[in-house]
């Protein structure tokens, strides 16, 4: 038997409840409301990382907004490159994203850009596919009638208080686990992260898994891991000790016996 779908009310309770636990000192009245309206609308999940609240104000994530496609049942989306206004020696792209809502539609299209000053360290070196991410963003959004922002389209979002060190760059490619800018591989910058604030690296990947939609890390995209990389890195400097008590959310409970 197909198990029913929470009603509208526990989801806009449990949205409240996960965003006063986050944001404990932002969480206004308005802010609440404008909570309760997103939730309605869009069926927006704080949990799953699906917005998120800056500053005082909400912005949806890349997470949520393929998911809301998702759950929209969004015919298809194709983006591409923009050559003519793209330097690739400069680490400057833009790309041209359109999503179709339904078939034979002529499509919501979107741009984005990205080179380095408009990135966060932490992504320094992905600027192709930060300007992809954007793009996407920014056709799901026209073509879903979102007014908010979407975190990746902030180009300070989530600056570490050092920049992470890089090595030389090589004149040849990098390998699939590697970056053509001697970025460090993702891996290597969410093992920092946990090394930093001494998190829980099983916690961690389960946090992971959860924020990127995916049964294991090992299976999320690449744009979803960076996203999330970004999320944790802010996390973790902007209230640690909430982090952890997020983290200790995805501890398998344990049994007693009587």
């Amino acid at each position: 038997m197909i198990p029913k779908a929470p009603k509208m009310s526990a989801v806009i309770r449990q949205n409240a409840a996960c965003a006063r636990a986050l944001w404990p000192g932002e969480c206004s009245r308005s802010t609440l409301d404008t909570l309760r309206e997103l939730t309605t609308r869009f069926g927006f999940s704080v949990r799953l990382g699906e917005v998120r609240l800056l500053n005082g104000a909400w912005y949806v994530t890349n997470s949520g907004l393929i998911r809301l496609a998702d759950r929209r049942r969004c015919r298809g989306i194709s983006s591409q490159a923009m050559p003519e206004f793209s330097d690739p020696a400069a680490s400057r792209w833009v790309f041209k994203a359109a999503v179709y809502k339904r078939p034979h539609s002529k499509g919501f299209v979107g741009y984005g850009d990205a080179d380095p000053s408009n990135v966060s360290p932490l992504v320094r070196g992905a600027e192709m596919r930060v300007a992809e991410t954007r793009a996407v963003n920014r056709a799901l959004r026209k073509a879903y009638g979102i007014g908010l922002c979407s975190v990746e389209e902030l180009g300070s979002f989530s600056t570490p208080d050092k920049p992470l060190a890089v090595t030389p760059r090589s004149n040849g490619h990098a390998g699939s686990n590697g970056s053509s800018s001697g970025q460090p591989r993702l891996r290597d910058q969410l093992c920092l992260l946990i090394r930093q604030h001494n998190l829980d690296p099983n916690l961690v990947k389960a946090y992971a898994s959860d924020f990127c939609g995916a049964q294991s890390l090992r299976e999320a995209g690449r744009d979803s891991v960076e996203s999330f990389i970004a999320e944790l890195a802010a996390f973790a400097k902007k209230d640690r000790a909430g982090l952890i008590c997020k983290l200790n959310s995805y501890a398998s409970p344990v049994e007693t016996t009587p």
